[in-house]
């Protein structure tokens, strides 16, 4: 057994204390005919129709008794009869004629609504003939930010053809519950459906659900008929969509099909895994409950220097750690040099500074990198970005990288969210990502990384 794997044991025993909640970040029967009412009896004669006809025998109507000796019997020419028209049926009178599922999982313990006036329920949705897209996400996921392009498209082509999306915000993090925040997500991603903040997950549980994003399709009788965790089978998604508004009645015949393709990775990505050699570095934590999570697990925590991390916050500890980063980062963790607070679910800069002289380090390998970063004070704050010793450039900087006038790269964290940190011209196997604040608000709670020719 190697000196590694007694540390990292050692770790599973002190983290055994620790009470851990984790969340991964993955035919339906027509409307029955009714049939038409028996004829009452006559005695008139009975026409049948003429050879090769498939038209019904017309019912025939019943003559006043006072006319009925004097009026000769009526012969029908042969040929095909024309077709009758039934009565409409009210909207009422369909929604009660059709049959609900009585198993769909219950909309409850909602916080708040946004994009709407009235509590929503998937049995009333339904009950009004509508087709019901269910998207659990949250705001800072960016499997989910990468999915609501699709979810845009689908929204705007088929809510006048009785779709309804139903977002259900699940948050993973403390600050992802506020109402403002999530208010103000919806406007940076023009999210107009209807939204129900899930902060006490009992939407979540109700649907037994373990995944951002997931999705969940309701035909109009209420039927769960389809379901994708994660990302990608846009155009599957999208034809499971189609079937079930036709189904309902729609007509889409003037819409023609034109089904979305899944996001294109990039080429040198392609290329690395043909090689057989891609690593792409996971997503990463910074806070405490998610490291003694994998620790618990037999894995190695997501912060490298495991032992001074964890033993600030066992035995009475006060979460404060002064660490050093060595010459050499293995890839895919997280160093960091300096005095950092470690937290349940974040690490935070634990002092202000002058020189930048704490910092974050990290050997990834991906194309783009995210990171998801708050300001406890609401004062925004400067995080310097470097990448292999160098400020970002133009080309391989993140959408939210700044330049001052010394040319220094730079985030300017002013709202708790993802922040996009850099976006390379093509996939990269090892890069080492340097981050640094003078500020002792500079939290940051998870990096994700992407290996796609577009976006974060």
């Amino acid at each position: 057994m190697t000196r590694s794997t007694l540390k990292i044991g050692s770790v599973m025993l002190l983290a055994a204390s620790f009470v851990l909640v984790v969340a991964a970040c993955g035919q339906s029967a027509a409307p029955a005919e009714q049939s038409e009412p028996a004829a009452a009896a006559t005695t008139a004669p009975v026409v049948a129709p003429a050879s090769g006809s498939s038209a019904p025998a017309a019912a025939p109507t019943t003559a006043p008794a006072e006319a009925a000796q004097a009026t000769p019997a009526v012969v029908l020419p042969t040929g095909e009869l024309p077709a009758t028209r039934a009565p409409t049926s009210t909207p009422a009178q369909e929604a009660e004629a059709r049959p609900i599922a009585q198993n769909i999982p219950n909309v409850e313990g909602i916080d708040a609504w946004l994009n709407t006036d009235e509590e929503l329920t998937i049995q009333d949705l339904v009950g009004e003939g509508n087709v019901v897209l269910v998207d659990f996400w949250t705001y800072t996921c960016v499997n989910c930010i990468r999915t609501l392009p699709f979810l845009r498209d689908w929204w705007s082509r088929y809510e006048d053809d009785g779709l309804v999306i139903l977002g259900i915000h699940t948050p993973e993090f403390e600050f992802e519950k506020d109402h403002d925040n999530v208010a103000e997500a919806l406007e940076t991603h023009e999210i107009g459906w209807p939204v129900a903040q899930d902060n006490a997950r009992v939407t979540w549980r109700n649907f037994e659900n373990r995944y951002w994003p997931a999705k969940y399709l309701f035909n109009s009788h209420g039927e769960m008929i389809y379901s994708h965790f994660g990302e990608g089978a846009y155009g599957e998604t999208e034809q499971k969509i189609r079937n079930a508004l036709v189904e309902a009645g729609a007509d889409l015949s003037d819409d023609p099909l034109d089904l979305p393709e899944d996001q294109v990775r990039d080429s040198a990505f392609q290329a690395a895994r043909v090689g057989g050699s891609a690593p792409v570095t996971p997503e990463l934590y910074a806070g405490w409950e998610r490291n003694v999570g994998v620790a618990r697990s037999g894995r190695h925590p997501y912060v490298a220097q495991f032992e001074d991390y964890f033993q600030s916050i066992l035995d009475g500890g006060n979460g404060l750690i002064d660490v050093s980063v060595p010459q050499d980062l293995n890839p895919h963790l997280l160093y960091f040099q300096g005095q950092w607070s470690v937290e349940p679910e974040r690490i935070r800069h634990a002092r202000v500074t002058e020189d930048l002289e704490d910092y974050l380090a990290l050997n990834y390998a991906a194309k783009s990198v995210n990171a998801v970063i708050t300001s406890d004070s609401g004062e925004p704050y400067q995080v310097v970005v470097t990448v292999d010793g160098a400020m970002l450039t133009e080309e391989n900087a993140g959408a939210d990288i700044q330049w001052d006038e010394k040319g220094w790269s730079y985030i300017m964290v002013d709202e708790p969210r993802m922040y996009g940190i850099i976006d390379n011209p093509q996939y990269l196997p090892q890069s080492i990502l340097t981050m640094r604040s003078n500020s002792d608000d500079f939290g940051l709670f998870a990096f994700t990384f992407g290996v796609y020719a577009e976006g974060p």
